[in-house]
This record gives structure tokens, sequence and C-alpha cells, in this order.
């Protein structure tokens, strides 16, 4: 029998961070949750699943992005690479990056979900045997001192794929950009998708599949705080809303009441009348030239942009200086 895959580094939050999070979620006028919340193990596979319906254009626009230009790509990474990623997932789009690129000295997947990254890892092992995969199991929105050894001539790049960037307030994004060249230090590189503004039908669509995916994946966060937490929200008393804020150029979820709700947590009790909403999610578009100037207060040079031709969506290859 085999031993059970270990991480390098676990920081799951345990039950009592997640307990605060949603008291200070829940205290919040109007309520608000974090979408760190969605990514239990069932919430992973959903989001995987969302990965491949037609109506969401982000995965599969970026991962042609990625393919189309994936010589481009590891030429700027160089010959010998510290590649870390994070919201890792289950590293899919990162194995275009694997098979290409000329040396890996580590792979460092980050990711909230244990059980979703294990088996990434597994996967990846199985694919790449030589590969040294380090898994991290975090909040990769905290700062994560990973604590590596790295040999001189070796390029540290960070991989951000997807459209998560936008799921950060844009303060926080800022912040969250200025922990990643904390951690990859000057020179250190960071590949990123950016997803652009565009048709609001498109947008709308993405976040409103037909075959309510995104609505099961949205439901999921009060099955996830359930568990952690021992509450018994009905969740079958909220349903699934996102729409997209054109003054803020990004989309917004919700769970919204559809029943009056009364639950304890701890020593708190809450009320959620009938008709009141909890925010779950932002999930912002930008401009090229907005994301390049958060990217420079940040302290990273926008080296190169590849665009699929409907500029629906970008892959940014920055510099930290």
């Amino acid at each position: 029998m085999s031993e059970p895959k270990k991480l390098f580094l676990d920081l799951h939050p345990d039950s009592e961070a997640v307990q605060e999070a949603v008291e200070a979620g829940l205290s919040r006028s109007p309520k608000q949750l974090p979408p760190k919340l969605f990514y239990d193990k069932r919430g992973s596979e959903l989001f995987d699943q969302i990965c491949t319906l037609e109506e969401y254009y982000p995965t599969r626009t970026e991962s042609a992005i990625l393919e189309d230009n994936i010589d481009e790509i590891t030429e700027r990474c160089g010959s010998s690479v510290l590649l870390i990623e994070y919201g890792s997932g289950s590293s899919n789009k990162t194995q275009f990056l694997l098979h290409s690129l000329p040396k890996v000295e580590a792979y460092i997947p980050i990711d909230i979900s244990k059980g979703h990254l294990l088996e990434a890892q597994q996967r990846l092992e199985h694919l790449f045997p030589d590969l040294n995969v380090l898994p991290v199991c975090a909040d990769y929105a905290q700062h994560i001192k990973l604590g590596l050894n790295r040999s001189p001539e070796t390029h540290t790049v960070a991989f951000f794929p997807g459209s998560t960037i936008g799921n950060f307030e844009p303060e926080h994004a800022l912040g969250f950009l200025e922990r990643i060249h904390e951690t990859i230090g000057i020179g250190g590189s960071l590949l990123i998708g950016v997803d652009l503004v565009k048709d609001i039908r498109i947008l709308e669509r993405a976040y409103n599949d037909s075959m309510g995916v995104t609505a099961a994946f949205n439901l999921n966060m009060i099955h996830h705080i359930n568990t952690r937490l021992g509450t018994n929200i009905n969740a079958s008393g909220f349903c699934h809303r996102a729409l997209y804020n054109s003054i803020e150029n990004r989309i917004e979820m919700y769970l919204d009441a559809t029943l009056d709700h009364q639950f304890s947590i701890g020593d708190t009790a809450y009320h959620i009348p009938r008709g009141e909403s909890i925010l779950t999610e932002y999930s912002h578009k930008y401009t090229l030239p907005a994301f390049e100037k958060m990217a420079e207060r940040a302290g990273f040079r926008v080296d190169q942009v590849w665009t699929d031709r409907d500029n629906l969506f970008s892959l940014q290859f920055l510099t930290a200086h």
C-alpha cells in the first residue's frame, strides 16, 4: 500500500479561521462572504465543470492563447525555472508549460482545497516522473512565506491563470501583486491571465450558464459553511444571481434569500430575511491600459501581452523591477 501524499507546506485554514471569515462577512452591511469559501473539494470539482461549459469563455480562450504562443512564453521564462502557481486547482493549464519548459527545478502549486491539490500532485507526478512537485495548501490571498532555496541560474516565474485576479477589489488586487513581487524578487516574472472588458451579453451568459453549474457552485458555499462549522443554513432557501455592473466593470455574484433564515454560528444568532442578498464574488474586467497601470504600481513591467482575435481575454508576461 503506497504512502499518502504529503504537502510541502500545510497552511489550510482551520475551522476557527473559517468561522471568523463567515462571522465578519455576515456582520457587514450589505452581507458579503469571501470567494475562498467556494473551494472545498466539491466546489473545486464544480469549478472544473464550469471551465468546460460553452458559455464560459475564459478557460478555453486562455488555453488557446497559451498553446498558440507557447514558444514565446517559454523563451521568456528561460532555460531553468522555479514555477509557482497561485490557485492551481487541477493544474490543467500548467501542463502546457511543463511540457515546453526546458528545465523545471520545482513546481509549487498553491491551492486552498487540500484534496484537490493532492490529486493534482499525483496526476502530475505520473505525467512528469522527474518533476519535483511541492504542493502548498493555503489561502493564496494571504502572505505566504515559502522559504525556498533558489539556485542563481534559476528564473522564478509565478503563474496566475484564469480571471482570478478579477476576484480581488482593485486595491486588494494591487496588494496581492505586491506580495507576488516580494515572493519572486527583482527579476522574477509573473505570467497572469486578465479578463477584458467586453459585451455585457457575453459576460452575463458566462456566469449564468444554462446547465446551472455556476448556480450549484455558488450554492455550494452554504454547504461548505455547514460542513466546516456544523451550522444548518438551508441552502435550498437561496438562489443564484449574477449581473454585470458596467460602472465598476465587474460581474457581481449573489445568493438571494428566497426564505427567512434563522441560524447560529457559535454564540451569535443571525437573521437573513427573505429578499436579502449575500455578495459572494466580484469578477472585475480590465482594459489593457488599466491593468498595466496597476501592475506598474505593484512594481512590475508589462513585457508582453497576448490576446485572442476577439480581444476577450489576455495573457500577460510581467517582470518585477
